[in-house]
């Protein structure tokens, strides 16, 4: 016997989708209240004295010896005697080290001197899932806590490196770059779309879905033969420039595809940060992504956009050293780059992926949320990572 089923009712898919998006908004907005109580607005945890000597470039030892001296900023001391600092007051304790115990080598304050130029690191890749966001919160955040004043620029309209920060763009209703890059006379300055983070010496412009117009105004404007349509890679660099005093390093987090944005942000840019994960496919993809983009930018480059880096780097991100088609995978890319690939990988880590979930970076959780060998191996890595990108950063500018 044939049993008759009755078909699904049809249903107008853009009421759905809608409906699912705002539902799911609101459950992010109450998770985010429920984990940044009162107000919603991340906090930063301390630094114990440990993590502050590896930041500050200093010895335990010493750091612990200007307390009980009453030199630099007071830390929180519990009964046991362990010192524990903020991260403002790791920064006041930069300050002071740098006024008072400097020397011609050691700089504990590493601001841009008069003839520095501002450094601008695109991160950049075809393939979604590269570690390309996670790579470049933690980048940012990292030059912060060594000292740098730091601006992150949310360039992908999907806008999770604005989530890592604690920012919900459909509610928050913060501006994107996108206000400085439009063509009308609703173009914003750059100074007015930028906010604090949690992090002292980081602030960052967010990203919101108004990025996208970006994408449909510009070859609007070049068919118009409009001057400002046919030099529209000169827009991120303009405004940057009206903040140049400001900050140290720019950290652009691009979106994953070749657009007008990426195309925006290359030619802003000094350096640039490749993330690839180590397999086939992605080694595929990216093989297509940088023909694609060889092809475009020679293209541009004939209406007189230039693309100089002091650097650019292959960085090999969610790498497992036991995964023998990975190691494979890492040696191609090292026999044919080697000079532009990142000497260490970001090792692949359950306590990054589980300090995702909870829209924070390994420089934010708790390390007792953590099996402390998993927790150390991860923050090695990701300092290692970080650290290799600040000395290409001091080296563009002539220090050793």
């Amino acid at each position: 016997m044939n049993v008759m089923l009755n078909p699904e009712p049809e249903v107008d898919f853009d009421e759905v989708i809608l409906s699912q998006g705002e539902l799911i908004s609101d459950k992010l907005n109450i998770l985010r209240f429920e984990q940044y109580p009162p107000n919603a607005a991340k906090g930063l945890r301390s630094f114990s004295l440990a993590e502050v000597a590896t930041f500050l470039g200093n010895t335990q030892s010493n750091i612990k010896k200007l307390h009980l001296e009453g030199k630099g900023p007071t830390p929180q001391t519990t009964p046991s005697g362990r010192r524990t600092y903020t991260a403002q007051q790791m920064l006041e304790l930069r300050q002071y080290l740098d006024k008072h115990g400097r020397s011609e080598s050691k700089r504990y304050v590493p601001h841009r001197r008069a003839n520095d130029a501002l450094q601008v690191i695109s991160v950049v890749n075809f393939k979604g899932g590269s570690g390309k966001t996670t790579s470049a919160a933690h980048l940012a955040q990292y030059l912060a806590l060594t000292g740098h004043r730091v601006l992150a620029i949310d360039l992908d309209p999907q806008a999770s490196l604005s989530a890592l920060h604690g920012i919900q763009p459909e509610l928050d209703r913060n501006p994107s770059l996108y206000e400085a890059l439009r063509y009308d006379d609703a173009r914003r300055p750059i100074t007015e779309l930028i906010r604090p983070t949690n992090f002292p010496g980081l602030d960052i412009i967010p990203a919101n879905l108004e990025l996208q117009e970006y994408e449909y105004d510009t070859p609007l404007m070049a068919s118009k033969n409009s001057p400002e349509g046919r030099t529209f890679y000169t827009r991120i660099s303009q405004a940057l420039q009206t903040v140049d005093d400001r900050y140290d390093v720019v950290v652009i987090d691009c979106p994953p595809q070749l657009g007008y944005l990426t195309l925006t942000a290359l030619t802003a840019s000094s350096s640039v940060l490749i993330t690839v994960h180590p397999q086939m496919l992605d080694i595929m993809s990216m093989s297509q992504f940088l023909l694609m983009l060889g092809g475009i930018l020679q293209s541009i480059k004939a209406a007189g956009a230039h693309v100089r880096l002091n650097w650019f780097r292959y960085l090999v991100t969610r790498y497992e050293p036991t995964d023998g088609p990975q190691a494979q995978m890492v040696g191609f890319m090292q026999a044919m780059f080697a000079n532009n690939m990142l000497p260490v990988p970001m090792l692949k880590s359950t306590a990054i992926s589980d300090a995702g979930i909870t829209k924070q970076t390994l420089y934010e959780v708790e390390r007792s949320q953590f099996v402390r060998t998993t927790y150390e191996r991860a923050l090695e890595s990701m300092n290692a990572v970080n650290g290799e990108i600040v000395r290409l950063v001091h080296k563009a500018w002539g220090r050793r």
